[in-house]
């Protein structure tokens, strides 16, 4: 029990030390020269080209806080306003996170507690088994296939499966949970957020009901805000806005083993599988290739991004129309080919530095599905493995043995990275 609570307590200095060493902007944003950073900025205007023709209005890359690129685009403006689309869910999970925390509700919760009996169109003790953790991780088992995955209405919210049991990508459900954000705390969502996460981020933006769907607007950098506060571990140069760090941790970590690849209304990357909305298949890989490992962000329709990646200090934020790659309600592909030309811009991140030499012991190899490391592997140290398409299929950080078991046989490519650089060796499952 002690070394419990002697790693907890080494786990929260380690995130309130990173957090302060983060730059916050007050109402003025300090910059950072990406030529100061090593960064190949040759590369720089390939991307924002890139950018223009998907049709982008804004795009902002923050480095430890502080603005690294910033580009509008046509009439667009730093003040300009846009939708952040499903983006806001991550908003909405948030302050669920800090309404538990403020002891206005738990996540195991049943949704009754707070819409009332006879929300839905279920029988009493099926609606009874919906909590308010089901909601977050979009595993209600209500029917997302009705017609209308939108709509709120007590005949649109239909027994499809034992909660917990099916993941699918469902907007009412979400939705539901402004109500009872507003049934627990006796505040509606705008409101909630106006005195608890505005006043220290300086966050400006708001919830609009558009149709059945609640959708946040604001402008580009309070959207980088809020990514800033999520890289900040819910604390703001000082203040703490959500000092919860474990409901931030779950957040961005696998909610339920149906979808690994999404947290608490939060896409992950750098899973082993993933699932996309309006469907049921289960798709092997990572969800961003070309993205970092450890990303996690808000995606929205018509590329609405926020990126955070905590390894790197990095918050990304795309905001525009839907561009040529297209993707639907969680339109991936576009995020990931900026992931291509940002590796570009970020050059020294992108040399493997010693590959097939005897810094490290590999086996066995082949290997039948469960691979050890021999060597000095901290805990921080980020294992990655790649498929010959270069796409990341497995990681994980420290040298625990991998269970590689879901992979299908062929030949790999390990990765170790750390502060010496990226370790290479090619691997074989049989």
């Amino acid at each position: 029990m002690k070394i419990k609570l002697l790693v907890i307590l080494l786990l929260t200095l380690s995130s309130r030390a990173f957090s302060q060493s983060l730059y916050y902007p007050s109402t003025t944003w300090q910059t950072t020269d990406p030529s100061s950073l090593g960064w190949c900025t040759s590369e720089i205007d390939s991307l924002y080209a890139f950018l223009q023709k998907g049709d982008s209005k804004a795009f902002v890359l923050l480095k430890d806080g502080k603005i690294v690129l910033e580009k509008y685009f046509g009439t667009f403006t730093q003040d300009s306003l846009w939708y952040w689309a499903s983006a806001g869910k991550t908003l909405t999970a948030f302050a669920v996170g800090l309404a538990q925390q403020k002891g206005f509700l738990k996540l195991s919760d049943t949704s009754s507690k707070y819409l009332g009996k006879g929300w839905s169109s279920l029988t009493a003790d099926q609606e009874a088994k919906i909590t308010v953790w089901h909601h977050l991780t979009m595993t209600t088992g209500l029917d997302d296939a009705t017609g209308n995955a939108d709509c709120t209405d007590k005949n649109c919210l239909v027994y499809k499966a034992e909660p917990g049991t099916r993941w699918a990508y469902h907007n009412a459900p979400y939705t539901l949970l402004d109500q009872i954000m507003q049934g627990a705390t006796g505040q509606n969502i705008n409101a909630f957020l106006n005195a608890n996460v505005k006043p220290a981020t300086g966050m400006t933006g708001l919830f609009v009901k558009t149709g059945y769907n609640n959708v946040y607007f604001s402008n580009a950098r309070s959207m980088a805000r809020y990514g800033l506060l999520l890289l900040g571990e819910g604390q703001w140069n000082g203040s703490a806005v959500m000092t919860d760090t474990g409901y931030l941790r779950r957040m961005r970590n696998s909610s339920q083993t149906l979808n690994r690849s999404y947290g608490y209304l939060t896409w992950l990357n750098g899973k082993s599988s993933f699932m996309i909305p309006q469907s049921q298949i289960v798709f092997p890989g990572t969800l961003m290739p070309n993205a970092p490992s450890d990303m996690y962000a808000a995606l929205g329709k018509n590329s609405q991004y926020i990126n955070v990646v905590p390894s790197q200090g990095l918050v990304l934020v795309r905001m525009g129309n839907d561009p040529p790659e297209g993707g639907g309600l969680v339109p991936t592909a576009f995020n990931n080919n900026i992931w291509k030309y940002l590796n570009k811009i970020m050059c020294q991140n992108n040399t493997i530095v010693s590959e097939n030499t005897s810094h490290y012991r590999i086996y066995p190899n082949p290997s039948q599905g469960i691979l050890n490391i021999s060597g000095e592997i901290k805990d921080t140290d980020l294992i990655e493995i790649y498929n010959a398409k270069g796409q990341v299929v497995y990681a994980q950080y420290g040298a625990e043995p991998l269970d590689i078991r879901a992979l299908g046989s062929g030949i790999y490519s390990l990765r170790i990275v750390n502060h010496h650089g990226i370790y290479s060796e090619k691997i074989v499952i049989e």
